[in-house]
């Protein structure tokens, strides 16, 4: 079955999420994703890291963009690769390759050696994220519970991110920018061994019986797919106006760089505190028939809002009540796109959609401090804060499309994995 034909697939739960335990695999890459993000700091000290080695600011730039280049295609070859080679070999082999490239950009001292560094260490980055969701679609076969399931990850990546910024601070400091890429690594090749320990061995599926070439063109004739894609950009652009351009802005208005830690902080605790609130809810949402694309385009409006209302901050305590404003759509999104993703994916292409729409969240990071430099140099802070709210609006207004074509596809159960046995 194409991907442009695939029915929309859901599954009732017999009991509420809360009553089923998650298998070890489930646990072993929340544990993953914990590490891979609290211990990621390539990528945000990167630029502090090359400054302190004499390089330009151009080239400097130049790298961070290879970087956000390598994040993006990173995105859609892991989750190619978990399709065709399998879950636990491709995070495998991601992990363990940044494990000895990072060490190596560390030890980076020309412009070409930082550059293809940079180049590697961006493709495998954020590896594991297209892998974990393949994995979770396999095995849970009950949406609220995978809901629930993506509400805890996705404050699992935002506790990771505090840990980042705290940690890599305090460690900089004392040992040196040099010594995060060593730590960076050391997690990088702890996740490849839990990844080893805990995922089932890949085996050959059903899914090999089809060329990669004929997966690849039907997942990109999917609308419904290329629709989630642009809608979640529009969104995207504003969330990750969180940590690439509420720097731009509080430096715009002078403020020192102590304020936009406190902004972090104030992320950090608006989502561990509404993540237990607001996931068992969207958790139950996620069990009806079609996905949560009213949710997903209400999600987009608040980010928006909340981002955009930073552009028109002039204080600490304003950009951090801009931050806690957005979290809660910040939260709602990543709940209802990956409910929207499991719901279209055919299984023989679940890595690869995952990939597609991981992609996504690179895009943003590249864009929003674009948008916002370009904003603040042409029409001030004023047209900063539009900008970001005429993203969010577009990213909602794109969900009415993906509306009518997924309420147009017969609501079947498609063939899942069976839930295996649980610890």
């Amino acid at each position: 079955m194409s991907a442009t034909t695939a029915p929309i697939t859901t599954r009732k739960a017999p009991a509420p999420p809360g009553h089923q335990r998650w298998p070890a695999a489930v646990w072993a890459l929340l544990a993953t994703t914990l590490l891979a993000r609290g211990f990621g700091f390539a990528y945000p000290f990167l630029s502090y890291h090359l400054r302190h080695l004499g390089f330009t600011t151009q080239t400097v730039g130049q790298a961070i963009a290879v970087f956000g280049t390598g994040w993006l295609l990173g995105q859609v070859l892991t989750g190619w690769a978990s399709d065709r080679l399998g879950r636990r070999r491709t995070l495998v082999a991601a992990m363990t390759t940044a494990a000895l490239c990072l060490p190596l950009l560390a030890q980076a001292h020309t412009a070409t050696a930082v550059y293809a560094g940079s180049l590697i260490a961006g493709i495998v980055y954020d590896a594991p994220r297209p892998v974990v969701s393949a994995v979770i679609a396999d095995l849970i076969p009950d949406d609220a519970q995978r809901a629930a399931i993506n509400g805890w990850r996705h404050g699992t990546v935002n506790i990771g991110a505090a840990i980042t910024g705290a940690a890599g601070g305090l460690l900089a400091g004392q040992l040196g920018f040099e010594a995060l890429f060593w730590f960076n690594a050391a997690a990088c090749a702890l996740c490849a061994l839990i990844a080893h320990r805990y995922l089932a061995a890949d085996a050959p599926t059903a899914t090999s019986r089809n060329p990669a070439s004929s997966s690849l063109r039907s997942t990109l004739r999917d609308p419904r797919l290329w629709l989630l894609w642009a809608a979640s950009n529009g969104a995207l652009i504003c969330a990750a106006g969180m940590f690439t351009t509420l720097p731009i802005l509080m430096e715009h208005d002078n403020l020192p760089p102590s304020a936009y830690g406190w902004t972090q902080l104030a992320n950090a605790a608006a989502v561990i505190a509404l993540t237990p609130v607001l996931t068992p809810w969207l958790s139950r949402r996620c069990g009806h028939e079609r996905p949560m694309l009213g949710m997903l385009s209400a999600s987009a409006l608040l980010l928006g809002a909340g981002m955009g209302s930073a552009g028109l901050a002039d204080s600490t305590i304003g950009y951090s009540l801009a931050v806690m404003v957005a979290v809660p759509g910040e939260i709602v999104f990543f709940i209802a796109a990956s409910d929207v993703l499991n719901k279209i994916s055919p299984a023989d292409a679940r890595g690869l959609y995952a990939g597609l729409w991981g992609s996504t969240l690179a895009i943003g990071v590249i864009i929003s401090p674009v948008l916002t430099a370009t904003s603040l140099t042409t029409g001030g802070a004023t047209l900063a804060a539009l900008t970001t709210l005429a993203s969010g609006v577009a990213g909602a207004a794109l969900c009415l499309p993906l509306i009518g074509l997924t309420h147009h596809r017969p609501a079947l159960t498609a063939p899942t994995t069976p839930l295996p046995a649980v610890t």
